[in-house]
C-alpha cells in the first residue's frame, strides 16, 4: 500500500481554508412571501402547512370510510340487552345523558385530580372570605349620615329657617362634617370650592365603582363556594360508595320540584 505523507504547511492552509468558511457572510435565504396584490389572503402557505392540512384532509376521509364500511356490513338481526332499556326518537338513536355530564368541566377536572379534603380546604377558604366581604359590604350599607340638631322657638322660625344662613356655609358644603368654611371664606376663594366640588364629585364616583366591584366579587365567590360544595359532596359520595358495607339505592320523588333524588342506605353494622 502506498502512503502519502503531507508537509506541515499544507495542513494549515486546510484548517485555515476550514475555518475562512465559517467566517465569511453567506447568503441569506429568506422564505417566499405573499405577492403584493395577494395579502388579502393571508400568509403564504408553506410545505409544512401543506402537509399537516392533507393529513388532517386524509384522517378524517378514512374515518368516514369507516363508518360507511361498518353501515354497509351492519346485520340488521344484531342484538344487545342495552337495547332493551334504550330507545329512539324520529329514527335517531337518543343516548341518555351520562351522569359526568352533569357536571362542568372544569368540576371533573377537580373531581379527577384532586381529593375530598383539598376541596373541602377551599371551600372553607371561599367560605370565610365571603363572610368577610359580606361584613365589609354591611358596614358600607348601613353607614349613615352624621345629624346635627337645631332647636327653635316657634314653628314659624322652623318654616323660614335657612341652614345655610344659620351655619354661614354655602349649601353646597353644608353635609360636611369637617373644616367647614364660611361664606366670606368661599367668596375669597371660588377656585378652592369648585376644585373641592369636583374632587367630592370624583371621590363619590370611586366609592361607587369599588363598591360595585365588590358585589361583583362576592357574587363570583358565591358561585365558586357552590360549585366547590358539590364537588365536594360528590366525592365524599363516592368515597363512601367505595369502601365497605352493604348498601341500597333509594329513588326519593320530589313533589315540589318533580325531580327524582338518589339516596344511598347503608345496613346498620354493630360496632365493636
Amino acid at each position: 500500500p502506498t502512503r502519502v505523507v503531507a508537509d506541515e504547511g499544507d495542513v494549515e492552509t486546510c484548517a485555515m481554508s476550514s475555518s475562512l468558511r465559517n467566517a465569511v457572510k453567506r447568503k441569506t435565504h429568506k422564505e417566499r412571501s405573499q405577492l403584493s396584490h395577494r395579502k388579502k389572503l393571508g400568509l403564504l402557505e408553506k410545505k409544512s402547512d401543506y402537509v399537516k392540512r392533507a393529513r388532517d384532509y386524509h384522517k378524517k376521509e378514512d374515518a368516514i370510510k369507516k363508518l360507511q364500511e361498518k353501515a354497509a356490513l351492519r346485520n340488521p338481526d344484531e342484538f344487545h340487552f342495552a337495547m332493551q332499556s334504550s330507545k329512539t326518537k324520529d329514527g335517531v338513536h337518543v343516548v341518555e345523558t351520562a351522569e359526568a355530564n352533569k357536571y362542568t368541566q372544569d368540576q371533573l377536572q377537580l373531581m379527577r385530580t384532586q381529593d375530598v379534603g383539598y376541596v373541602n380546604l377551599k371551600a372553607q377558604a371561599e367560605a370565610r372570605k365571603i363572610e368577610k366581604m359580606k361584613a365589609n359590604l354591611h358596614q358600607i350599607r348601613s353607614k349613615k349620615q352624621n345629624k346635627h340638631t337645631v332647636f327653635v322657638d316657634d314653628e314659624d322660625e322652623l318654616k323660614s329657617f335657612n341652614p345655610s344662613e344659620h351655619f354661614d356655609t354655602p349649601e353646597t358644603l353644608l353635609r360636611r362634617s369637617y373644616n367647614r368654611p364660611r361664606s366670606e371664606q368661599v367668596e375669597g376663594n371660588r377656585a378652592l370650592s369648585s376644585r373641592e366640588k369636583l374632587d367630592a364629585r370624583l371621590q363619590a364616583k370611586m366609592a361607587k365603582r369599588k363598591k360595585l366591584a365588590a358585589y361583583r366579587e362576592l357574587k363570583q365567590r358565591m358561585q365558586r363556594h357552590k360549585k366547590l360544595t358539590a364537588v365536594r359532596d360528590r366525592l365524599s359520595l363516592k368515597k363512601d360508595l367505595a369502601g365497605k358495607g352493604s348498601k341500597r339505592k333509594i329513588r326519593l320523588y320530589n313533589e315540589d320540584t318533580g325531580n327524582v333524588q338518589i339516596v344511598y342506605k347503608w345496613k346498620k353494622e354493630r360496632k365493636r
